[in-house]
């Protein structure tokens, strides 16, 4: 008796879906772009197209509303989604009433061949099954307009389409989601990025979706960004409490914007570093500058033939703003600035002041301890 009872609760624990992550902030920002998006969508298609016809859509724009505002990063809120189911929609709904009718038969079937047709079109959205229903069962005024209707029905997804991108990227949440065609090379070449070459890639994310064979509202791209984020997680708490400062190299050596090139090209063959902070008189980082920097510009001074190319100072090469950190850095933090985005060093900062650098042998040096003591 205990199992059944046992599994009964457990089916209808699966009733309630899991507390969100989401911060209470975040619930009103969404709420108050959600109110103010429909009141503004729906005056205007009041002013344009009379209030009945208003009243009539406005049920499809407010779940619209709420998918681009409370999620956001989902595929079914990205803007093809909106525009497309929308427009699908629309002139399915009216094909099925031209040849059937205008019946709670012909709406439901509207709504199905609807949501056949997002599916490939990759526009997919739910609220675009509401707009189908809606034109397909309207009353008179929805019937009047005819093919007429796309009008009003687009002008609310193009009008709350772009009220979602001005508010969302005002209040600091990127929208829309850009699928990621392009993976930038760091080195130029056709080389996976450091982050990709072990453990969880990209076609491994790519095997595993499909072989769920379900539909997911989350991006590829957004998917492998949390696993990313959950592997950071899980090493920082397998190494502890190492931070920047128990790495970092405290004897540094540095330039000042007006060190010549000459000199700091001795600097550098003489100490065997690839980069150099760039002080200025009070200690403060105002740049960096590398081999790199420094090879490159002598190239282009070579071919300009610039005469005493020796004697110019850094400051014209140098790259800035620098990129840097604190002593308080967790190490975990530093490995993709010191991988995936090519930096050799990262100068670290105590109240604006230079205090030590990390560079990419005291990261190894770290991670090998850790891997050293694991295995111990």
């Amino acid at each position: 008796m205990t199992q059944p009872r046992s599994e009964l609760l457990n089916w209808l624990h699966a009733f309630v879906p899991q507390s969100m992550n989401t911060h209470p902030r975040e619930w009103l920002r969404a709420g108050l772009g959600t109110g103010l998006s429909v009141l503004l969508t729906t005056w205007l298609c009041h002013q344009l197209f009379g209030p009945t016809v208003a009243a009539q859509l406005v049920g499809p724009l407010g779940a619209s509303a709420v998918l681009l505002f409370a999620v956001s990063s989902g595929m079914l809120a990205q803007p093809w989604s909106i525009i497309g189911s929308y427009l699908t929609a629309t002139v399915v709904a009216l094909l099925v009433v031209h040849f059937t009718g205008s019946s709670l038969l012909s709406a439901s079937a509207a709504v199905g061949l609807a949501l056949i047709l997002m599916c490939p079109l990759r526009c997919l959205h739910p609220p675009g099954g509401a707009v189908a229903f809606c034109v397909a069962i309207g009353d008179g005024h929805i019937r009047d307009l005819d093919w007429q209707i796309i009008y009003p029905v687009m002008l609310n997804a193009c009008c709350l389409l772009v009220f979602a991108l001005l508010y969302n990227n005002l209040s600091w949440v990127r929208y829309p989601r850009a699928h990621a065609l392009l993976t930038g090379k760091t080195h130029n070449t056709d080389d996976l990025a450091p982050q990709e070459r072990v453990g969880i890639t990209a076609g491994d994310l790519d095997h595993a979706l499909e072989d769920m064979g379900e539909f997911i509202d989350v991006t590829r791209e957004d998917l492998e960004q949390l696993i990313r984020a959950t592997e950071k997680y899980a090493l920082r708490r397998s190494m502890g409490n190492i931070r920047a400062r128990q790495i970092m190299s405290l004897d540094v050596r540095s330039v000042t914007p007006n060190t010549t090139l000459r000199q700091a090209l001795r600097l550098f063959e003489h100490h065997h570093v690839r980069s150099l902070p760039v002080l200025d008189e009070q200690r403060g980082l105002v740049g960096v500058v590398s081999l790199t920097d420094l090879l490159g510009h002598s190239r282009r001074a070579h071919r300009l033939k610039f005469p005493g190319r020796g004697n110019i100072p850094v400051s014209r090469m140098m790259s800035q703003p620098a990129i840097s950190t604190d002593s308080d850095t967790h190490v975990v933090e530093l490995i993709p600035l010191l991988s995936s985005m090519g930096l050799h060093c990262l100068p670290v900062l105590e109240k604006g002041e230079l205090v030590g650098i990390v560079t990419q042998t005291d990261l190894i040096t770290a991670l090998h301890r850790d891997l050293i003591a694991h295995l111990g």
